[in-house]
């Protein structure tokens, strides 16, 4: 592993070893949008959707329900996650349809993780806005687009239609756990999209509380 990997491997395991445990239940509220970014997937039939930071699988759970013909796999740095995450798929008896895999969001290789050359589904959810060098995630999923192939994300948006005071108030708790809802997040997915020639489609739901965009090879 590189250096930022282990530094930021070790910064995720102290983070995760006891909030994994709570994580689901204490996100529920205030990570909006993952259930459209779901339904938006769309899958072709047999097709591979794959998770960028897949923390403890509840994602791929509800991807693999909604799809049952979708080949799943999903990645994170952290493996106390991962621990979770094969115990959550196993109780929900997916374990026969979602590969798991140790790896770095921001210089992930889908060859070697998983042995398949590109991915015609890719998700991230609410990862961008916790890891410091986001743009190489968003590069590094784009370059491993399928032909048609999408690149779906939810994250924090700016919270422009909240109070002044509560938009504060909330970013300084995010900042606690590390969240940093990215302000040029709209505009660098839109330049990710003209760089490797996707279409881009970018909404923020909620009141702008979350960010929802899809990138699509056309």
């Amino acid at each position: 592993m590189s250096a930022f990997t282990t530094s930021a491997a070790e910064q995720m395991h102290r983070m995760y070893r006891y909030q994994r445990f709570i994580y689901d239940p204490s996100r529920r509220y205030f990570l909006l949008g993952r259930d459209t970014l779901v339904s938006g997937l769309l899958p072709p039939d047999g097709g591979s959707v794959v998770e960028v930071g897949c923390g403890t699988a509840r994602n791929l759970i509800e991807i693999a329900r909604a799809y049952p013909t979708a080949k799943l796999y999903g990645f994170d740095i952290s493996v106390a996650m991962l621990t979770t995450a094969r115990q959550r798929i196993a109780a929900a008896g997916l374990s026969d349809r979602i590969r798991l895999a140790e790896g770095d969001a921001t210089n992930f290789d889908l060859r070697q993780l998983f042995a398949i050359p590109a991915a015609d589904r890719i998700v991230i959810s609410y990862a961008l806005s916790m890891i410091q060098p986001w743009r190489s995630v968003v590069d590094c999923a784009c370059r491993q687009l399928a032909n048609r192939g999408s690149l779906h994300v939810a994250d924090f948006g700016q919270l422009k239609g909240l109070p002044p005071l509560a938009k504060a108030g909330l970013f300084r708790w995010l900042a606690r756990f590390q969240v940093h809802p990215r302000s040029d997040l709209e505009r660098d997915l839109r330049v990710a999209a003209i760089t490797h020639g996707l279409d881009a489609y970018i909404a923020h739901p909620f009141r702008g509380y979350a960010t929802y965009a899809v990138l699509k090879r056309l």
